[in-house]
């Protein structure tokens, strides 16, 4: 119930003027900053939504920019590699033209200066840099340099060759996001792009015996496999396989030690858990070394790299030895140059993955801004004509005012 006074129309006119005038502050605030809400009361629900629609935005653009991240990484180390495989294919024209059989032994050593130049250029396309200063073919260790080249003195030669490429690099993997719980692998190991051969591992210990003492676990290309305590040799041989790793593990039929074998070119890479001494008691590996170089001394070691079928193909055209180059060393680049092939099909896939997903993450980008600026963004067309409309009410409500206090001063004077 209202009191009827003679301030009552004052207060009345007070208040409709205060009410155009917080109409006509908000209406000003909201063009300025071009939202539709300005406080979360305004519209809960939409600003509800909003805050989630901008939340994907910022998690879709991290998304986008690590998806062309990888896609210039793929560009870059399939760049190296079509180099390499370049460099390949001269190799084996060399080796083709030197198991003919028809050339002098001087003509074999010209060939072999020429071979040895073409490794140290499959050296450099190894340890390449990217234009982010990190190494390409190092795994997940960016700023180390993957492949360390050992010199030593060759007959016939003037001066210091490579004898050997020893691999820095690790072969744990490394994961990006590029959605919501998705991962692409971004590392590319160099102890798998420059292989030649599987590897095979024969240890001549007996393992029929072993029982496992206690619960470790091993680790077996890079993957974690744990064992309990009593496994023996049979369920050690079974976890391998079941692991996931690129490994093939079977036991002896002569020496009935534990074999290993990779599925596809590349070099093995074992360990043991800190403390642990599973594959050293099977007289795999050394205790207290880093892989892949820690294989035990009686441990036989079949496949190479490579660098390994370059080297081989150098060495024997110096000594030329044809028969050697015709047989086992052109199997062995056969086996590199289908190796690289089958690496720069797989570095092309990821890019073409990641090029699609960077056409998918875009789409999803344009449809969710749609979605948050019908949510948030202010209608101008709307804004505007409310705007003068409040404009106009305003004034209406002054004109009224200005007639109800016309009197002044001077109508008393009359």
């Amino acid at each position: 119930m209202r009191r009827i006074s003679s301030n009552m129309h004052h207060d009345d006119i007070q208040a409709a003027l205060r009410r155009q005038e917080s109409r006509l502050s908000n209406q000003n605030n909201k063009i300025a900053s071009q939202q539709k809400n300005l406080n979360l009361r305004d519209d809960p629900l939409a600003a509800g939504h909003s805050v989630r629609y901008e939340s994907y935005l910022a998690r879709l653009d991290r998304f986008g920019k690590n998806a062309r991240t990888l896609s210039d990484q793929f560009v870059i180390a399939e760049g190296h590699m079509n180099q390499s495989m370049q460099v390949m294919h001269r190799i084996r024209e060399l080796a083709v033209t030197g198991a003919h059989g028809t050339f002098t032994p001087s003509d074999m050593k010209n060939m072999a200066v020429e071979v040895d130049e073409l490794l140290k250029e499959l050296v450099l396309n190894g340890n390449a840099t990217g234009p982010d200063g990190v190494r390409v073919f190092s795994g997940t260790r960016s700023f180390t340099e993957p492949f360390e080249t050992v010199l030593g003195d060759l007959d016939g030669a003037g001066t210091p060759m490579i004898t050997q490429v020893r691999y820095n690099g690790s072969v744990d993997s490394k994961q990006v996001e590029i959605d919501e719980l998705a991962y692409m692998r971004a590392d590319n190991a160099g102890n798998r792009v420059f292989w030649a051969e599987k590897q095979t591992l024969f240890s001549e210990l007996d393992a029929t015996t072993y029982v496992v003492p206690e619960d470790t676990h091993i680790q077996v290309d890079g993957l974690e496999i744990p064992l309990v305590a009593g496994d023996n040799i049979y369920a050690i041989i079974s976890k391998i396989n079941d692991s996931g790793a690129a490994v093939k593990a079977y036991l002896d039929p002569v020496t009935n030690g534990l074999n290993m074998e990779t599925t596809d070119a590349r070099q093995l890479w074992l360990s043991d858990s800190p403390g642990g001494s599973v594959l050293s008691s099977l007289g795999m590996i050394r205790q207290g070394q880093r892989p892949p170089y820690n294989l035990s001394p009686s441990v036989r070691v079949s496949g190479g790299s490579m660098f390994d079928s370059v080297i081989a193909l150098r060495d024997s055209l110096m000594k030329g030895d044809q028969e050697r180059i015709g047989s086992r060393v052109l199997g062995a680049l056969d086996s590199a140059v289908e190796n690289l092939s089958t690496r720069l099909a797989e570095i092309g896939s990821r890019h073409e993955r990641s090029q699609a997903t960077i056409s998918r993450l875009d789409t999803q980008t344009l449809n969710v801004t749609a979605a948050a600026s019908r949510e948030g963004d202010l209608d101008f067309t709307k804004a505007i004509t409310d705007l003068k409309m409040y404009e106009y009410t305003q004034q209406a409500t002054l004109s009224t005012a200005g007639k109800l206090y016309s009197s002044t001063l001077l109508n008393y004077l009359r």
